[in-house]
C-alpha cells in the first residue's frame, strides 16, 4: 500500500511542497527512504524548486538534507537536470545565502558523483573561480558574517577539487590566475589555500585524461574519496573533519538520526572579534579561512562578530551531516 502512494509522484510532490513551506525533518526522512525508480519524480521536483527564485533556498536545503543521508539513487544526480540547475545557480545567483547553501551541497555531492567530472569539470572550476572572486571583491556588499561563511565554503571546495582532480585543477588555476584581472584574487584568496595542501601524488604520476576517466572511480566508495582529499590537506581542521566523515561512513550509526539543523549564518553564538579600518578606497574586507585575517583599506568602519575558524567549523557541521 505504501509503495502505491509513490505512483505518479503526486504524494511525493506534495511532500516536497510541504518541506518547502515547513522545513519538516519528518519529510526528509520519508523522502530519503524512497527507492528507484521513484527517485525520478523527486529529482524533477527538486529541479523545479531550484528554478523558482522563491523556493530556491529551501530546495537547496532539502537537496542537502537528502544527499547527506546518501540515498541509493544519489548517483543519478550526475545525469539529471538537477545538477545543471545547481551549477547554473552557483554561476549566476546573487543571494549570498543561496550561494553558501549551494556550494555546501556541491562539496558534499562531489564524492558521491565523481564520474560527473568527465562532463562538468570546467563547470566545477567556474564555480570555484566565481565564488573565490566574489568572496574577495564582495560585489553584492553582503554582511561580513555571510562573507566569512562564503569564504570558508570556497576553501572547502578548493580542498575537494584539489583532492579529486589535482592535475586538471592546477591547470585551471594556472590559466585562470595568469590573467591580470585575476591576480589580486589569486594573491589574497587562492595562494593561501595552496599553502595549506601537500603536493598531490597524482601531479607526479597522473594525467588530466586519466583523472576524468569514469573507470578511475570504480573501486572507490564515497568514504575513500573523502579520505583521499583529507590526506593532501595540511590544515588540521579540514583534515580532521574529513577523517570524522570517513570514520562515520565506515561505521555508521545503528539507527537514523534527525536531520541536522539548517546552517546557522548568524553571529550571535560566536566569540566577538572586531574588525575596523578607514581610508579612501573601495570598501572591502577579506578573510583567509580559519588561520588568519587580512583587513584592507576601507571607506568606512564596520564590525563583525564571527571568527573565520568558527565559520569553517559551522560549515563542517553541515557537511558532516552526510555521516549521520
Amino acid at each position: 500500500m505504501i509503495r502505491s502512494w509513490w505512483k505518479g509522484g503526486a504524494v511525493l510532490s506534495s511532500l516536497v511542497e510541504y518541506y518547502l513551506d515547513s522545513s519538516s525533518s519528518q519529510v526528509v526522512l520519508l523522502l530519503s527512504s524512497i527507492r528507484e525508480p521513484h527517485h525520478k519524480p523527486l529529482l524533477e521536483k527538486l529541479n523545479e524548486s531550484l528554478n523558482r527564485p522563491g523556493s530556491r533556498l529551501a530546495g537547496l536545503t532539502l537537496l542537502g538534507d537528502l544527499i547527506r543521508k546518501q540515498p541509493p539513487w544519489v548517483h543519478h544526480i550526475s545525469r539529471s537536470a538537477l545538477l545543471l540547475s545547481l551549477l547554473r545557480c552557483l554561476k549566476t545567483e546573487t543571494d549570498v545565502v543561496v550561494l553558501i547553501t549551494g556550494v555546501l551541497v556541491l562539496i558534499t555531492l562531489l564524492p558521491m558523483i565523481p564520474q560527473a567530472g568527465k562532463q562538468h569539470i570546467y563547470d566545477f572550476f567556474d564555480v570555484f573561480g566565481r565564488l573565490a572572486s566574489w568572496s574577495y571583491k564582495n560585489p553584492g556588499h553582503v554582511p561580513v558574517v555571510h562573507l566569512v561563511h562564503l569564504h570558508a565554503g570556497v576553501y572547502s571546495l578548493f580542498h575537494r577539487l584539489y583532492g579529486m582532480f589535482p592535475c586538471n585543477f592546477i591547470s585551471y588555476l594556472r590559466l585562470h590566475y595568469s590573467m591580470k584581472e585575476n591576480l589580486d584574487t589569486f594573491q589574497e584568496v587562492v595562494k593561501p589555500m595552496l599553502e595549506h595542501v601537500r603536493v598531490h601524488p597524482e601531479l607526479v604520476t597522473g594525467t588530466q585524461d586519466y583523472e576524468l576517466d569514469p573507470s578511475r572511480w570504480r573501486c572507490y566508495e564515497v568514504h575513500d574519496i573523502v579520505i583521499e582529499c583529507s590526506r593532501v590537506s595540511l590544515d588540521p581542521l579540514e583534515s580532521s573533519c574529513e577523517e570524522d566523515i570517513y570514520s562515520s561512513l565506515r561505521d555508521p550509526p545503528p539507527s537514523p538520526s534527525p536531520s541536522p539543523s539548517p546552517l546557522n549564518l548568524t553571529s550571535s553564538t560566536y566569540n566577538t572579534e572586531t574588525v575596523s579600518s578607514s581610508g579612501n578606497t573601495h570598501t572591502h574586507t577579506h578573510t583567509h579561512t580559519h588561520t588568519h585575517t587580512h583587513t584592507h583599506t576601507h571607506t568606512h568602519t564596520h564590525t563583525h562578530t564571527l571568527h573565520p575558524h568558527d565559520a569553517l567549523i559551522n560549515l563542517k557541521v553541515y557537511i558532516n551531516g552526510c555521516a549521520n
